[in-house]
């Protein structure tokens, strides 16, 4: 196994998106990624475990998940039903024990890459209550009155778009990194990946389009680069000529998601 993040074929990342990975790898920190939807972030802990070699655990956080969902889960409503309908001993509380993804990930016989990914759309108290699970890797089951330790410290990443302030106490058991909205060299980069074979005049006419797009007064959500990427390729297939880029905006609901944006650019034109 890899210690060291370099990237990936399909992944491009910065110098010092590499050097924030790797510190947060060597010092056994979760790494916090911030930016805008659609700057790779969660796709960040995909390449990272395929770089490395180890297995990825994904733990998808909602407005009602809670910290203990991510450790284990206590089948009350299992033992209930066995309890009446005489399936097995009940009396085994261990029966009904099941692992969430930091509990799997903690009992692997191999280091892993745990995602946490969208910590912001929990309450203010979820990034509080992994204080002790995420700094010493342990957790307690008291309806076994069992501890669980990780056999191999996981390497977390953990995403944020920023919808809300996460606490200083949690910050500070982080390594942080804000992955910017990439330039047009990185950006070709990252469509040179993915399509590799476009007209070079296709796609600096789009660049334009896109770019300025983005830099328009008002507009609410700005065209992401999974977005920019799906529209070239469009573009490519329906046989849009460079030329025809700068007099209209073809397929635009593939870069505008807002009725107002969409009226916006159409404004503009």
């Amino acid at each position: 196994m890899s210690t060291t993040f370099a990237g990936t074929a399909r992944y491009i990342a910065d110098e010092g998106l590499l050097a924030d990975v790797n510190a947060a790898v060597l010092l056994g920190r979760p790494l916090l990624v911030k930016g805008e939807p659609g700057t790779g972030k969660t796709v960040l802990a995909t390449a990272v475990a395929e770089a490395l070699g180890v297995p990825l655990y994904t733990w998808s956080i909602k407005s009602t998940t809670k910290a203990v969902d991510g450790l284990y889960h206590y089948d009350v409503v299992q033992r209930l039903n066995d309890a009446r309908f005489g399936e097995g001993d009940v009396r085994d509380i261990r029966r009904y024990i099941r692992m969430g993804v930091l509990g799997q990930a903690f009992n692997t016989e191999q280091r892993v890459v745990v995602l946490i990914d969208e910590i912001d759309k929990a309450d203010l108290e979820f990034p509080n209550d992994l204080l002790r699970e995420l700094d010493e890797m342990v957790f307690h089951v008291p309806e076994i009155d069992e501890t669980v330790r990780a056999k191999h410290r996981p390497i977390v990443i953990i995403t944020s778009n920023a919808e809300k302030e996460l606490p200083d106490a949690f910050l500070r058991r982080c390594v942080f990194h804000y992955i910017a909205f990439p330039d047009r060299e990185r950006m070709r980069k990252i469509v040179d990946v993915h399509l590799p074979n476009l007209s070079e005049k296709l796609v600096e006419s789009a660049f334009q389009r896109f770019y300025g797009l983005r830099r328009l007064d008002g507009i609410r959500k700005k065209p992401s680069t999974s977005e920019l990427v799906d529209w070239l390729s469009v573009l490519a297939r329906a046989g849009v000529a460079p030329e025809e880029l700068a007099a209209k905006l073809p397929f635009p609901g593939i870069l505008l998601k807002q009725e107002q944006d969409l009226e916006l650019a159409k404004a503009k034109r």
